[in-house]
């Protein structure tokens, strides 16, 4: 049986150029220096178009197993190393939540995914730091595997490593979205904010990400098939928001 302790306390009582180099000629087409008529500019060709990230199918079930820890048990493997509370677990769940649901305690550091039995597989999650952590309801208007990155604008302002990606990130174990991505809508909306697994599993339990709620990718593997696309979602606030409101 979950405790109070482990929700966020909410009205809905829920769960916690390139620079391009101008070129001068010579007045009326002579060269100025010796008189003779000056040579015609070499054309400059465009720089090719950057090509759009790519996800190769045929790599995905090989990047499964690289993620996947040897003898994996969900409930028990943890060569992560992060706190046993953040494994994979069977929980009841509060009556009321809409199966097929998604809710983020954001104090506890839970994911819950809502069955139609009275139960919930809860998982542990790390969310964004700071204030970039965005509570909200929302909608998974799109689910991914193995998904291309490319970061915002913002991201790369507050980030500037990221520059290099500007264009995009292929797919794969170093991705920053990892193995599975579900993108959280507001309507036709995409809201920039997903629920990803991650390649720094360490980091579950804490507050590291630019916006999004990050998974072990073996844990986001698990529960990806049984969330449906259109499925809501509910991001509740974080300890800071929650004790400002107190």
């Amino acid at each position: 049986m979950l405790t109070r302790r482990h929700f966020v306390i909410t009205s809905a009582a829920m769960f916690s150029a390139p620079i391009a180099q101008a070129q001068t000629e010579a007045e009326d087409g002579a060269d100025a220096t010796t008189g003779t008529e000056a040579e015609a500019p070499a054309e400059t060709l465009p720089e090719p178009a950057p090509r759009a990230p790519r996800t190769n199918p045929a790599y995905w079930d090989r990047w499964d197993a690289q993620v996947t820890p040897a003898n994996y048990v969900p409930e028990t493997t943890n060569p992560w190393g992060f706190h046993p509370r953040f494994l994979p677990q069977r929980v009841e769940a509060n009556p009321g939540l809409t199966p097929g649901s998604i809710h983020v305690d954001a104090v506890a550091r839970y994911l819950y995914h809502i069955g139609d039995d009275g139960t919930a597989m809860r998982y542990g999650v790390a969310i964004a730091r700071g204030n970039l952590y965005e509570p909200g309801t929302y909608t998974i208007g799109r689910k991914a595997k193995w998904p291309t990155w490319t970061p915002t604008k913002a991201m790369i302002k507050r980030d500037p490593q990221y520059e290099k990606y500007e264009h995009g990130m292929d797919a794969g174990p170093r991705n920053p979205l990892g193995s599975r991505a579900f993108y959280l809508y507001e309507g036709n909306r995409d809201t920039l904010l997903r629920i990803h697994g991650s390649p720094y599993p360490k980091s579950v339990g804490g507050r590291a990400s630019s916006g999004c709620v990050r998974m072990v990718m073996a844990h986001i593997n698990d529960l990806y098939p049984h969330v449906e696309k259109g499925a809501q979602a509910v991001l509740y606030p974080p300890e800071d928001l929650v004790a400002s409101k107190s």
